[in-house]
């Protein structure tokens, strides 16, 4: 369920914040709620959310505020639970509003029932629900509601921006496990967002187990079988104007059963923006988001991730990186298995407050044709890191039964490659690639 609050400038000029009310993971009589950007009261009375205008109070470059309905509320409150009163901060900024509303969503309870959760979710888990009841409590689990969590919060907030609808894509893979693809094609603003849920399972192929043994992993297979479970949340959005980055994010969660029974598991992800031109507060926003996140489980992550990222998504034939980085790690064991969940459950909660604040900010920017040109050029070199280089693309390839569509998904409508292009010196094009030649610290 969802509020969207209106800030009405001197311009008549609309800009969104999205707040969003969540149905509390206990049963019905909890209760989250998310108040952002410009309110002075919110109060929850009779069974229904409802939000009242208390007065105005100067800002820069903002003479009025409203908060309207974007729809009726409903929340079931508990016994004796009569109001909740929030007092909010004012602020102008995209970052300021996304920042508090992070810090509020920082607020959790525990994951809950199962069932009930379910219903938020895009479609039904790949896991029948019975399953997922019965092993609550193991990883694989845990890891599955997380990360259908994740894809349902990001595709409504997409949904919420562009007005269009995300076509829901179920598959199945006959050695095991599935799928669910969440993709919005020709919107208003995107022209291409994928969301991808995949949970699969069977014997890990020799190319595959070589990929791995490659990165140091020790692998004792059973008859030369090594079972596998892998699931995880992938997305990427392309956006048709040239001064929104694409935003890449990815969670996954490893599991092999080796020749005596025992397991090993392993965590990787990460999140990073491919910007076509440089936007120095987007890009300390974007980091500083990311750095928060990590910051509350060690504070070494983010400068060691932000590294990794910037080594792993480079264009080795070019010489240059695929965008500013973000951060990215991999077989992340250590130091034990609730601790590096919990750090990529924050990674996972921080994709919407590092990316959406800056869609906002360039909705209605103005494109000229030289602009659209590079944005073009520089999908090219999206494309040929993912086909060339990318681990998950070259990982989904070489498994039997896995769904093309769905790995191909990050690819964009389109895209330009041209001859020897080089752009002028001094211009703004030339500046975006002389970051992406050499990679600089953003905050």
């Amino acid at each position: 369920m969802t509020c969207l609050f209106l800030t009405v400038n001197n311009t008549v000029r609309s800009t969104s914040t999205l707040c969003k009310v969540y149905r509390s993971a206990h049963g019905t009589a909890g209760l989250h709620s998310f108040v952002c950007a410009n309110s002075k009261r919110a109060f929850l009375l009779g069974g229904k959310c409802s939000f009242i205008r208390t007065g105005t109070r100067p800002m820069s470059n903002t003479s009025q505020v409203w908060i309207s309905f974007r729809r009726s509320c409903k929340v079931f409150l508990a016994a004796g639970f009569t109001a909740l009163i929030g007092d909010l901060l004012a602020g102008a900024s995209h970052f300021q509003r996304a920042e508090m509303a992070s810090k509020i969503s920082e607020i959790e309870e525990g994951e809950g029932d199962i069932r009930e959760i379910c219903k938020t979710f895009m479609s039904p888990p790949v896991t029948d629900i019975k399953v997922l009841e019965e092993r609550k409590d193991a990883m694989s689990t845990r890891m599955e509601m997380m990360i259908m969590e994740t894809q349902a919060d990001f595709c409504k907030a997409l949904e919420e921006v562009d007005g269009g609808t995300f076509k829901v894509d179920r598959w199945s893979r006959k050695e095991g496990g599935g799928g669910i693809s969440c993709v919005m094609q020709d919107g208003k603003y995107f022209e291409k967002a994928g969301v991808n849920v995949s949970v699969v399972s069977g014997y890990l192929t020799e190319e595959a187990a070589k990929q791995m043994r490659s990165r140091g992993k020790v692998l004792k297979g059973k008859d030369g079988k090594l079972p596998f479970c892998a699931m995880g949340v992938s997305s990427v959005i392309h956006p048709k104007n040239p001064h929104i980055p694409t935003v890449h994010f990815n969670y996954r969660y490893f599991e092999i059963e080796e020749a005596d029974g025992s397991k090993q598991w392993w965590f990787g992800g990460g999140t990073d923006l491919t910007p076509v031109y440089i936007d120095l507060e987007d890009a300390a926003h974007f980091h500083n988001t990311l750095k928060s996140a990590c910051d509350k489980h060690n504070p070494k992550y983010y400068p060691d991730f932000k590294k990794w990222c910037d080594n792993y998504f480079y264009i080795r034939h070019r010489g240059e990186t695929r965008g500013i980085g973000g951060i990215f790690f991999d077989d992340l064991d250590s130091p034990n298995q609730e601790k590096v969940f919990n750090f990529v459950k924050s990674c996972a909660k921080a994709v919407v407050p590092c990316y959406l604040p800056i869609v906002h900010k360039h909705l209605n920017d103005s494109v000229s044709p030289e602009e659209k040109d590079w944005q073009q050029v520089r999908r090219g070199r999206y494309v040929e890191f993912n086909l060339v280089y990318d681990r998950g693309v070259k990982f989904g390839l070489a498994t039997p039964g896995s769904r093309i569509e769905s790995i191909l998904m990050s690819l964009p409508l389109t895209a330009r490659w041209e001859y020897m292009h080089e752009p002028a010196k001094g211009t703004k094009e030339a500046e975006m690639l002389e970051v992406l030649r050499n990679p600089k610290e953003w905050i």
